[in-house]
């Protein structure tokens, strides 16, 4: 219980506030709008940026970490694909945007956030590491799944798919953010203090901004869409995601600390993200704008039962 209160309960809190403030108006809809462009092509690129830049992956890395996640990150994809296909009759385009939900956890605003209270800024290491990989690989994942989905539907070649898979990566800006740390890293690049300064100024406000933007967001969307499918939803996101991470952890020997940040990551709800991929291609809007509300809800008890069986 006292982790419920010290963790997960202040970053709900400041979710609650941002729903809170929209919902009795003292925030505009405008106001949400602007503050989650900020953070989503401006603050938390950057947090990206410095992360990835400073990453010293150094001998201990172990590439099970990202086994492990990415494993279960995709088959929730496939589960969701072909659970919204063949168990709830969904056509082909609504069915990769249901399987998006199950693909796409919220590790920036909650899985920082939650992983950071719990165990401190020093245990977020492979948290970072998690999330280099995030944007890329379920975008390049749900793009490519979608674009496939659409020319076989209209009967074309899929001849164009490179280009506009690589089109639409490219124009993200948490790629973008990721990509620069990535070259910076590389060359080992050096700023001047005031810049770094400047740069973490910017950076402080990127995951309390975020959230508080996230309540906002979903006070506009009502549980609304087919329950069963928002049901199926949850479970991936919230128990078979995580169970599979912990089982691959569990069998590929992960550090407490790797372990830690991999289970609680893919413990997250669908994140924001996945309304906005539905809603780029109109497709399953109300199902995922529901899904992200409802399991965001709900994570409030499941992330404390998995932080509180965590080693």
């Amino acid at each position: 219980m006292q982790a419920l209160l010290d963790v997960i309960l202040p970053v709900f809190l400041v979710i609650g506030a941002g729903y809170a403030a929209v919902w009795k108006g003292w925030f505009s809809d405008s106001g949400v709008d602007g503050l989650m462009s900020f953070t989503q092509t401006i603050a938390i690129p950057c947090l990206l940026f410095r992360a990835i830049w400073t990453l010293e992956l150094g001998p201990d890395f172990n590439p099970w970490l990202l086994v492990s996640f990415y494993t279960g990150s995709a088959t929730g994809f496939v589960a969701g694909l072909l659970g919204a296909r063949y168990f709830f009759k969904r056509d082909w385009e609504d069915a990769v945007a249901i399987g998006f939900c199950c693909l796409f956890a919220n590790s920036l605003m909650m899985g920082l956030a939650i992983t950071e209270r719990a165990y401190g800024s020093d245990a977020l290491q492979a948290n970072y590491v998690i999330v280099a990989m995030h944007s890329p690989f379920c975008y390049g994942i749900g793009i490519t799944a979608m674009e496939i989905a659409r020319a076989r539907a209209a009967g074309i070649s899929n001849r164009a798919l490179p280009a506009k898979v690589g089109r639409a990566m490219f124009r993200n800006a948490l790629v973008i953010g990721i990509g620069l740390g990535l070259i910076a890293n590389l060359l080992n690049l050096s700023l001047p203090t005031v810049a770094t300064d400047a740069l973490d100024m910017l950076i402080r406000t990127a995951l309390p901004a975020a959230l508080f933007g996230m309540g906002g967001v979903l006070c506009r969307y009502k549980p609304q869409g087919d329950g069963r499918v928002i049901a199926y939803i949850c479970a991936i996101s919230l128990v078979v995601h995580p169970a599979i991470t912990w089982t691959l952890g569990t069998l590929t020997g992960l550090s407490t600390s790797a372990f830690r940040s991999a289970v609680l990551t893919a413990a997250m709800a669908p994140g924001i993200n996945s309304y906005v991929f539905a809603n780029l291609y109109g497709r399953a809007r109300r199902v995922a704008a529901s899904a992200v509300l409802i399991a965001t809800t709900l994570s409030v008890l499941t992330a404390w039962i998995w932080l509180s069986i965590l080693p």
